[in-house]
C-alpha cells in the first residue's frame, strides 16, 4: 500500500533523531577511549625521535619516566601552571608568533634524570594541499637534530606524503639549526632528489616530484626554530658555559 506524504516524512524524521540520538551516545561514551588514544599516540610519537621503540613497549611508563614536559613563551620564560598536553598547536599555529604558547619536552637520562639528553618541539605548518606537523628533537647541544617525526593531513600518496617516511626523516638526523653560536640558519629541504649533502649542516635532500611540500617542511621548521630560537639559544650558552 503507499504511504502518504505525511507518513514519509515523519518516519524520515523519526528514523534521523534515532540514528543521531544513537551516533551521540556513541561519540560521547567513546571520548575517553578516543582522547587516551589520541595521547598515546602523542607520547609515542614523541619518544620516537629520541629512542627507538620495541614492539610491546609500555609507552606510558617510559614516558612517564624519560619525559619532562613544560610550556614557554616566545621570550624563553616557563609559562607556569600550564600542561603541555593541553595545549593545541594547531590553534597556536593561528596566532601571531609572539603570541604562541610553545611546548617543550624534555628526554631525561635514564640512569641521572636531572640530566637532560635531548628536547622534543613540536613543529605544524602547511603543506601542498592541507596541514602538516610533527615533533623535531635536539640533542643536548640544543642545535643537531635527533630525530623528526612528521605527518600529514592530505598531502600526495607517493610524493609529498613521503615525509612520514624513515627514509625522509632519517635525512634530518645530524643536521644543525644554527650557524655558530646564536645565528638561527634552520634546515632546508632541497628540490629534487638524489644530491649528497653529508657535508652541508642545512640541507637535506629533497624529493622528487614533492617541492611543494619540501618547502612546505621548510617553513614550518623555520617558523618553529623562530619561535623556540630564545629559549634554544639561552640553553645552548649554559650548556656551552659548563
Amino acid at each position: 500500500m503507499r504511504q502518504s506524504n505525511t507518513y514519509i516524512i515523519v518516519y524520515s524524521a523519526i528514523l534521523t533523531v534515532v540514528c543521531a540520538g544513537v551516533l551521540a551516545f556513541a561519540s560521547i561514551s567513546l571520548k575517553d577511549r578516543q582522547d587516551a588514544n589520541i595521547a598515546l599516540e602523542q607520547k609515542t610519537n614523541i619518544l620516537s625521535t629520541v629512542m627507538p621503540i620495541s614492539e610491546g613497549a609500555d609507552i606510558p611508563v617510559l614516558y612517564a619516566k624519560r619525559i619532562k614536559g613544560f610550556v614557554i613563551d616566545y621570550n624563553g620564560n616557563v609559562v607556569p601552571n600550564i600542561e603541555p598536553a593541553k595545549i593545541t598547536v594547531a590553534s597556536e599555529y593561528k596566532k601571531k608568533a609572539e603570541d604562541r604558547v610553545l611546548p617543550v619536552y624534555e628526554f631525561l637520562n635514564e640512569a641521572d634524570p636531572t640530566k637532560v639528553e635531548a628536547v622534543v618541539l613540536p613543529v605544524y605548518g602547511y603543506g601542498l594541499w592541507n596541514n602538516i606537523w610533527g615533533f623535531v628533537a635536539l640533542e643536548s647541544d640544543f642545535n643537531t637534530l635527533r630525530g623528526v617525526k612528521f605527518a600529514h593531513a592530505g598531502e600526495t600518496p607517493g610524493l609529498g606524503a613521503r615525509i612520514e617516511t624513515d627514509e625522509i626523516q632519517k635525512r634530518y638526523i645530524g643536521k644543525k639549526v644554527f650557524d655558530g653560536s646564536t645565528t638561527l640558519v634552520s634546515i632546508m629541504m632541497m628540490k629534487g632528489e638524489g644530491m649528497n649533502y653529508a657535508d652541508d649542516h642545512h640541507k637535506v635532500d629533497g624529493m622528487s616530484g614533492a617541492t611543494l611540500t619540501g618547502k612546505g617542511v621548510n617553513n614550518m621548521l623555520l617558523d618553529y626554530f623562530s619561535c623556540y630560537k630564545t629559549y634554544l639559544v639561552k640553553n645552548k650558552q649554559n650548556t656551552a658555559s659548563l
